[in-house]
């Protein structure tokens, strides 16, 4: 099957105007489609399994009209992610959202829409303060039982990889580290390109930059986009590290391993969910680089890592066993 392509067509501005950010509407956004389709993202059945049973029907299936299940959603339910965006922030940002807005992009719902489902959306479309208000309780109740007793743990995996990313740039420079953001996506002179399933465009980043949004509940989904002004140009991929235990606490599992295996030691292997360089092992780790290396050789030894160059530097992934050590199976 062809595929679409967004390209985003960065000048010298741009380049340096690029940033990372979080967006925790994108996230709810996500965890509600899962709770649609759960079988089409099995990562996520652990997360999906550990929910409680009594949830807010009446909020979800709010949620769930205005965003669909797939594809594009409201720009509204997302403001342009920061890296010290928090779910208050971004509940407070809903709640203040203009009624013009508001009405465009749920026109763009009713284009998306049939039946039933698009008779409710026209019906908020003509009650801008009333659907707001609506909306913006629903965000609340949603968030607080889907996200918020997890929200550590995604905040943790989102700024890990938006610190590894970072260091990338620095070391091997803004196109490399394009380039591994997704399989999805391409670097070359100056235009990051996504492969997509039905969307196509051009993007001139226009100065304003681009922004670079890890996701955790998007994993598994390849890679999404914002590109309609006045939103800034932005594009969502899976989250480093992400596996099926994402959701679960790591601070027992950090104790546990600590009294086998050292502190230091324990950390690595919990740090390592995706292959990183020593430089990065040592960062996430709050450790020298010397210790980093001393540490890694010894796991190493034991069979619960497996270290390969890879150009200029050499790469540490958790073994089988190593992976069954940290995940306490």
């Amino acid at each position: 099957m062809d595929r679409k392509v967004v390209e985003f067509h960065l000048a010298p501005g741009d380049v340096s105007a690029v940033r990372f950010g979080i967006s925790p509407g994108h996230e709810l956004v996500h965890a509600v489609r899962v709770l649609l389709r759960p079988q089409t993202v099995p990562l996520q059945w652990g997360w999906f399994r550990s929910l409680e049973e009594h949830r807010p029907q009446e909020a979800l299936r709010l949620i769930a009209v205005i965003s669909g299940i797939d594809g594009y959603m409201p720009d509204f339910l997302t403001s342009t992610p920061s890296g010290d965006m928090t779910p208050d922030d971004e509940l407070a940002r809903l709640r203040e959202v203009p009624d013009e807005l508001l009405r465009i992009d749920l026109a763009k719902m009713l284009d998306r829409s049939t039946g039933v489902r698009h008779e409710e959306i026209r019906a908020l479309r003509e009650d801008p303060p009333r659907a707001r208000a609506r909306i913006a309780a629903a965000w609340e109740e949603a968030w607080e039982a889907l996200l918020a007793p997890v929200w550590p743990q995604m905040l943790r995996l989102l700024r890990a990889d938006i610190g590894v990313r970072v260091r990338r740039i620095g070391e091997r420079g803004l196109g490399e580290m394009a380039s591994t953001l997704h399989s999805s996506v391409t670097w070359a002179d100056g235009t990051v390109s996504v492969r997509m399933r039905l969307h196509e465009e051009v993007v001139d980043c226009g100065g304003t930059g681009l922004v670079l949004v890890p996701s955790v509940m998007h994993s598994g989904r390849g890679c999404s986009v914002l590109t309609q002004r006045p939103a800034q140009p932005t594009i969502f991929y899976p989250a480093h590290g992400f596996t099926e235990t994402w959701y679960r606490d790591d601070g027992a599992a950090l104790e546990a391993l600590s009294a086998l295996l050292g502190r230091a030691r324990a950390q690595l292997i919990l740090e390592l969910q995706q292959p990183l360089t020593t430089t990065e092992c040592a960062a996430l780790a709050d450790l020298a680089i010397s210790t980093a290396s001393h540490h890694l050789h010894v796991l190493r030894e034991a069979g619960l890592v497996d270290s390969r160059r890879s150009g200029q530097s050499v790469l540490h992934a958790r073994t089988p066993l190593g992976e069954a050590l940290a995940n306490g199976r």
